[in-house]
């Protein structure tokens, strides 16, 4: 992060500060059903309104056409809500970059704070369109991203704006930055890495970047299969990529070859239909039955997990081990949850559903850290440049 500046850095008061947040939340009956994301920009709000800055936050929720205003995708609930946390009144804008929001910009005082109407009610935000790119700077004097769930996208308030201001990194966006690099470049040993989710095709890149930085990698969820396949073991129903099959092979040698311990599953929890109410059994993966489908991993592949987990001084775990939004299918991933709360090293949790079962589980606070960001945090652990963050450089 040396090569970025900090907000620390920016004397804000007086100045009308542009903020790019990610209040991307979800939104049920016309109220945040989940404030995890307002609250981790609360300690970059409050610094600034507490120098004295004119604070303007920007974000975008859901997927809107961008053709202008959608009920669905307002963000007045999270302006709301965040009037709640920050315990003081919070100023509205029914508009991006249009007239009511350049008045109430204008209008702002030291210490205030503006949230602007989502962004994607304009389809130039997405396109990083240079006219909007202005509109935007317009509001502000100085550029805070503390937005880091969106820092894989070359968006207009994610990098456009950052080249027309003054730029800073917010206190968010430089802890997931400095704790996800930190955590690759020297992990405390041995360096444990959890990845689940479905398909192989999705995770590739992850785990060919984590074989060259882990000592074990433990494999769950649907993507398993493919591995089991390769091992030419047979998979039932179960969800697999014919086609990556000889890949899954390849990074079996690979790990090998590197030293990595690579850990699949033993048993799995399969099921003959895809439903809360299905008919289960758990079987070795040497038995699992024609007709059938692997929805989580088996009681001793937990086990397993779990003490590879016990030893670890650095966990990174993205992606359940099952289906655990069915209840009959939540062991696996709550029991490697359980461990990874348990683990005495540093345990960071890289963002997506690990986050939603860390939550369901009632563990989120046991945890070193967890990323806001899911398609972000897997990209900087795959290595490749976030263009928001390369923007604040």
């Amino acid at each position: 992060m040396s090569d970025i500046k900090s907000i620390d850095e920016l004397d804000a008061a007086g100045k009308r500060v542009l903020v790019r947040v990610d209040f991307n939340v979800p939104v049920k009956d016309g109220a945040v059903a989940d404030d995890t994301r307002i609250r981790a920009a609360l300690p970059t709000i409050e610094r600034l309104a507490a120098q004295g800055a004119r604070v303007v936050l920007m974000s975008h929720l859901g997927r809107p056409a961008g053709e202008g205003f959608e009920e669905a995708f307002s963000l007045r609930p999270a302006a709301l809500r965040l009037s709640e946390l920050l315990g003081r009144p919070v100023v509205f804008a029914t508009d991006t970059v249009g007239p009511d929001a350049q008045a109430k910009a204008a209008a702002l005082r030291g210490g205030d704070v503006l949230v602007l109407e989502n962004l994607r009610f304009d389809k130039r935000e997405k396109k990083n369109d240079p006219a909007f790119c202005e509109e935007l700077a317009a509001l502000g004097e100085a550029y805070v991203n503390d937005a880091f769930g969106t820092a894989h996208r070359a968006h207009a308030s994610t990098a456009g704006v950052a080249a027309l201001l003054p730029a800073y990194a917010g206190y968010l966006m430089q802890r997931e930055v400095s704790t996800l690099t930190g955590m690759l470049e020297s992990p405390r040993r041995p360096f444990v890495a959890i990845l689940g989710g479905s398909k192989v095709s999705d995770k590739i890149k992850v785990i060919d970047a984590l074989m060259d930085k882990c000592d074990t990698l433990v494999i769950g969820g649907g993507m398993c299969f493919t591995f089991l396949l390769a091992q030419g073991k047979s998979v039932g129903a179960s969800l697999k990529e014919d086609d990556w099959v000889e890949r899954a092979a390849a990074m079996m040698e690979k790990a090998e070859e590197r030293g990595v311990k690579l850990l699949l599953p033993v048993d799995v929890v399969c099921a003959d239909r895809f439903a809360e109410d299905a008919e289960t059994v758990t079987v070795s993966v040497d038995a699992i039955p024609d007709g059938m489908m692997g929805l989580d991993i088996g009681p001793e592949t937990a086990k397993l997990y779990a003490e590879a987990v016990a030893e670890a001084g650095t966990v990174f775990w993205n992606g359940p081990m099952g289906v655990f939004e069915m209840r009959a299918f939540e062991a696996g991933t709550k029991a490697v949850a359980e461990a990874v709360a348990a683990c005495a090293g540093d345990t960071v949790i890289g963002g997506g559903d690990s986050v939603a079962a860390v939550n369901k589980f009632g563990l989120a606070e046991k945890m070193t850290f967890i990323s806001t960001g899911g398609g972000a945090s897997m990209e900087l652990v795959q290595g490749e440049a976030l263009p928001g963050v390369e923007a604040l450089k």
